[in-house]
């Protein structure tokens, strides 16, 4: 009696689970900035514009030269630490949006601590760590109270965050425009001038500040510390549960309010930048819409620590490219800003495709007759 010989049996591919999750952090938000580049390009020839003109000129004036590159990465130092200020308490389930007014409330305080060292003559050395230290203090206590709220009083922590952030703009407006004004700003109302001796100077070879070398480092340490501690594994099982984290035991509380004080210094310190590397004193000039952009970048990023830096490259090489944008196009540097809320608004609608893709979730199968 002849055997026959059935052919090899037909699986269908997939991906396991971990691998599904890798797959699809990569493809959909890929896949969200190629529709939103789609977008902008409609609204683009609708103006009777030029998109391989306008995609070509943010390449140029953010990576085109070192000058650019040197521009993009100065302009990425803030948006990888608002980045990280969204991203670590999203980590624990949190949407907080108040890293635009620690930055904001954090540079000013640096500025203030700064005038009675500055007059009375303390060594740089000295005055720029007490300066970072106040910043980076005044944002975590200014955002940690926001999670404070959140846990210990029930208060919806986005948009405590939010109307914090106005107050904290308001508070720094009403010192820079009466109490702490110097004489000499007259056209724009300012703190008096730290002076060149205590500004931050610039990593050797070249113009970027060493706001970026911090905002490197903290990615790496925020990225350890959430993956490979027993903090972050207790703030991951806290945002995925919060009944199951406090069955267990985890003071939740604190994880709250600790993850919102580690975000609120990220800002903090990213004001301290802005006054000591960039604008040498604090005025309207802090309200530059960082912490907002940082929400993008942490969006994209997946509130990856470690992904938020090239994001944050990326979008600091758009805003790079607005002065030549509008010199080359006869466009507003405005127009970014644009294609930034498309962007945004695309990755609110990926997110609802997060497992739901089918070739991603389909499970191996076979004949094995």
């Amino acid at each position: 009696m002849t055997a026959v010989v059935s052919p090899p049996a037909m699986r269908s591919f997939s991906l396991g689970p971990k691998s599904a999750r890798v797959v699809e952090a990569l493809v959909i938000p890929i896949g969200a900035l190629v529709a939103s580049a789609l977008l902008f390009s409609v609204f683009l020839i609708a103006l009777g514009k030029s998109p391989a003109t306008f995609f070509s000129l943010i390449w140029t004036g953010g990576f085109g030269s070192s000058f650019s590159i040197q521009n993009t990465l100065q302009r990425s130092a803030p948006l990888i630490l608002t980045g990280l200020a969204f991203a670590i308490p999203a980590r624990i389930g949190l949407t907080l949006i108040g890293a635009e007014g620690a930055l904001v409330l954090g540079g000013f305080t640096a500025a203030a601590v700064a005038i009675p060292l500055v007059t009375g003559g303390i060594a740089p050395f000295l005055t720029l760590p007490i300066m970072a230290l106040s910043a980076m203090l005044v944002g975590a206590t200014w955002i940690g109270f926001a999670g404070w709220l959140r846990h210990y009083r029930g208060v919806n922590e986005t948009i405590s965050s939010l109307l914090l952030s106005y107050i904290a703009v308001a508070i720094m407006n009403f010192f820079v425009e009466g109490l702490l004004r110097d004489p000499a700003s007259a056209n724009k109302p300012s703190t008096m001038p730290i002076g060149d001796a205590y500004r931050v100077g610039s990593m050797p070879g070249t113009s970027v500040h060493w706001g970026l070398a911090a905002g490197l480092l903290l990615a790496v340490v925020l990225w350890i510390l959430m993956t490979r501690t027993t903090f972050g594994f207790a703030a991951r099982m806290t945002g995925g549960n919060v009944r199951a984290a406090k069955a267990q035991g985890l003071p939740v509380g604190f994880l709250v309010v600790a993850c919102c004080a580690i975000a609120g210094a990220c800002a903090g310190l990213a004001g301290f930048y802005e006054v000591a590397a960039v604008h040498g004193q604090a005025n309207a000039s802090l309200v530059a819409g960082y912490g907002f952009t940082g929400i993008l970048v942490a969006f994209l990023a997946r509130q990856n620590p470690l992904s938020v830096v090239p994001v944050a490259i990326m979008f600091g090489a758009l805003a790079a490219s607005g002065g030549l944008i509008q010199r080359r196009m006869g466009m507003p540097d405005a127009t970014v800003l644009v294609l930034q809320g498309i962007i945004f608004v695309v990755l609110l609608v990926s997110e609802t495709f997060y497992g739901r893709i089918p070739f991603l979730q389909a499970k191996t199968t076979g004949d094995r007759t």
